[in-house]
């Protein structure tokens, strides 16, 4: 195993753990666990992605990550007694 198997199966196994805590209702998509895990995940598999020139999966993973990031800035932003 390479290292950039090893990032990618990293991100990619973090991604798929928000997936798994949201669908069985542990979290839900507006909570910080669930969008640091898709976060960091898809910074790791863009970040991989990009190590193995994989450009579809840059632009995959690193909107995912965008979105992630901004969803968490938002989630942050958000009065606590709402």
């Amino acid at each position: 195993m390479i290292a950039t198997d090893i990032i990618n199966g990293i991100g990619v196994s973090l991604i798929l753990c928000a997936f798994f805590l949201q669908m069985f209702q542990i979290v839900n998509t507006r909570n910080t666990w669930y969008l640091a895990l898709n976060l960091l995940g898809s910074a790791l598999a863009c970040y991989g992605s990009w190590l193995i020139g994989s450009i579809p999966f840059i632009i995959l993973e690193g909107t995912w990550c965008l979105v992630s990031f901004t969803g968490l800035c938002r989630l942050k932003m958000i009065p606590a007694h709402i």
